[in-house]
Formats: C-alpha cells, sequence, structure tokens
C-alpha cells in the first residue's frame, strides 16, 4: 500500500511491474481493486500504477469537491510526484472521462488514452445514475444505506456476470461519503467532452460492452466522430465491466494497443513522390 500527500488530500495507489508507465483509473464507487488482474497481466511488460480518485477506495475523503476536474487535477499531481513525466492513461467508466480531460487540459503529460465503458456525455448515464446526482437521493441512499447496498447486490447480475463484483462493489461503496457519492456523479452527469474531443491528437482506443447497462454502450460514436483515427473495440457478449467478465480478451486488447509505437503523419508536400508512382500521405 502507498500514498502520496497533496495539497488536497491524501492520494492511495498500487503498483505493480516493471518498464514503461501505465496509470490505471477506476470508475464512480470504485477503487483499484478492480485493476487486480489486468494488473497482474499488463505488469509482466509494464509498470502498472492504480490509484483510489479522492473520496474513493483509500484516497482522502475530506474534500468538499469531487467535480471531474479535481480528478484531472489529481492525475497531473500524482504523475508530477512520482516522477513520471508522460504516459499512457487507461480509465473505466468515469475514470475514463477523467482520461480524456486529462489529455485535453495537460497534453504534454499524456501519450495514448484508452477508455473502457466511459460516457462521452453526461447524458448517456443510465437514469438510476442521473438520479443519484441529485442532493436529496444521494441523501435518501446513503440514509438508507444497507438497502441500497443488498439492492446493488441484487442487481449486480445484471450489472457483472463476475462471480466476484458483488463483494467488491459492497466494499467499495462502504468506503464512499454521500459527498464523494453525490458531488462525482453530480459533476459527471453535466458532462460533455464533445467539443473538445477534436483536440485529442494521440492514439486513443475505445472499449465498451455492447450489454452495457450502465453507459449507453454506443458512446463510441461520439468518440469516433470527434477524435481522429480513434480505435473502437467492441465486446459484443459484455457488459459495463469487461475487464472482469472477459478478462483475457481484455488485457489482450489494451497490452497490443499500448505495444503499438506512436504514429505520426508526414504532410503530402514533406514526401518525394517517385516518378514512377505519386506517393500519397505515410504514416509512420
Amino acid at each position: 500500500m502507498s500514498s502520496i500527500t497533496t495539497d488536497q488530500g491524501i492520494v492511495h495507489y498500487e503498483v505493480f511491474g516493471r518498464g514503461k508507465p501505465v496509470i490505471l483509473l477506476h470508475g464512480w464507487l470504485g477503487s483499484w481493486g478492480l485493476w487486480q488482474e489486468t494488473m497482474a497481466h499488463l505488469g509482466k511488460y509494464y509498470r502498472t500504477y492504480a490509484l483510489d480518485f479522492w473520496g474513493f477506495g483509500e484516497s482522502g475523503k475530506k474534500r468538499e469537491t469531487y467535480a471531474i476536474q479535481d480528478f484531472v487535477s489529481l492525475v497531473n499531481q500524482f504523475m508530477e510526484q512520482l516522477g513520471i513525466s508522460r504516459a499512457p492513461l487507461v480509465g473505466h467508466s468515469m475514470g475514463g472521462t477523467v482520461s480524456l480531460s486529462v489529455a485535453i487540459r495537460y497534453p504534454e503529460r499524456v501519450s495514448k488514452v484508452v477508455v473502457i465503458g466511459s460516457p462521452i456525455m453526461g447524458s448517456s448515464l443510465a437514469w438510476p445514475l442521473k438520479l443519484a446526482g441529485h442532493r436529496p437521493i444521494a441523501f435518501m441512499l446513503f440514509n438508507m444505506m444497507s438497502v441500497f447496498r443488498l439492492g446493488m447486490r441484487i442487481a449486480s447480475p445484471f450489472i457483472c456476470r463476475d462471480e466476484r463484483f458483488p463483494a467488491m462493489m459492497d466494499r467499495d461503496l462502504s468506503r464512499t461519503t454521500v459527498e464523494s457519492f453525490l458531488r462525482s456523479i453530480a459533476s459527471l452527469r453535466r458532462t460533455d467532452l464533445r467539443p473538445a474531443l477534436d483536440q485529442i491528437r494521440i492514439p486513443t482506443m475505445g472499449v465498451y460492452g455492447d450489454r452495457d447497462i450502465i453507459v449507453d454502450p454506443k458512446q463510441w460514436k461520439p468518440m469516433q466522430h470527434g477524435i481522429a483515427n480513434a480505435r473502437i473495440e467492441r465486446f459484443p457478449t459484455a457488459g459495463h465491466f469487461l475487464m472482469l467478465e472477459e478478462p483475457l480478451r481484455f488485457s489482450e486488447t489494451l497490452k497490443t494497443f499500448l505495444d503499438r509505437e506512436e504514429q505520426r503523419t508526414i504532410p503530402r508536400q514533406a514526401l518525394v513522390p517517385s516518378a514512377a508512382s505519386p506517393t500519397p500521405s505515410v504514416t509512420l
């Protein structure tokens, strides 16, 4: 168990493996524990870092705000303190929205982005999540936390078919506060990254499960439309937590993308075509 101290609270993280760094970001109500299986596979080739956002897991919970932009700042501070100048960001759900936001705000920090089941627009969230972003409902759920946790256990088979999921979700729910619960999802509900997506010029991949009932699985469409050459991988039989439901295919898909060298495009005028056949722009 490792942690850093920032001016806005303690950030807990776990690290595994050797090689170039890769940073893993969890989703709403989650924690670094979501990535354990991914880290076990990816850590054979990369040095993986999985952190807990403020208000979740083992990180500090004494903040007044837990907005998406707060988590963007957290990732920047995390990289600064650990001496990671630039790295790929891999984010699940809300963590993917944060990853894209970091690439927009701190482009020098991010070499690649992978988002998994992430909302590009907050309006794509399932209606129970949208309701949870309203203060009266958030307080009601927290005042009935035992009932809420029981409801989550009952709903778990519809959310994720991995038998470990109910215990993971119950553990992570027990570590949240009403403010982190409310303010993070309220901020996510108001988010719309579409106007800024064209600022992202690095390799980007969206991974979506067609059976996702948490985030509209067609959120890959605005991502593909807004980011040039975005790669899309769809998992027809998986839902929102596809790294748990199809861990082998997910890990292999992720590693293949991370292994690819960053590409750059040579403008047409910079090339010297041969007399025999004109040469178009070439991607290296």
